[in-house]
């Protein structure tokens, strides 16, 4: 319950604040995003199979949003930035549809 409230009160907080971004964190904010979701449904359906461990959850948390953010990094040093994000995005996106389909296919099994 107490992850559901800070949920709402950061999106509120967000909304009102509306919170500048550094131009130099742009460019990779939406990899975060991503990789942060993935986290989240991935936590979701640990907690589904009822193996869900929160300190599992934050270093996986940590750890993916710094993985793709520093594989985007390395991407654009190496001039190839837009390539390598578009690998990500996929692999993530591959592994959040997975997620996704296991909390529905657990939700409509009971």
């Amino acid at each position: 319950m107490a992850a559901v409230l800070g949920l709402i009160i950061g999106i509120v907080v967000g909304v009102f604040v509306q919170p500048d971004i550094p131009v130099a964190i742009q460019p990779y904010l939406p990899i975060m995003v991503v990789a942060a979701l993935d986290a989240l449904l991935g936590a979701a359906r640990a907690y589904f199979e009822r193996r869900f461990s929160d300190r599992v959850f934050i270093i996986s948390f940590f750890a993916n949003v710094i993985t793709a953010t520093l594989l985007v990094l390395l991407g654009n040093q190496l001039g190839v930035g837009s390539q390598l994000q578009t690998a990500v995005i996929v692999v993530l996106g591959i592994r959040i549809f997975s997620n996704v389909s296991a909390i529905r296919r657990f939700i409509f099994r009971g």
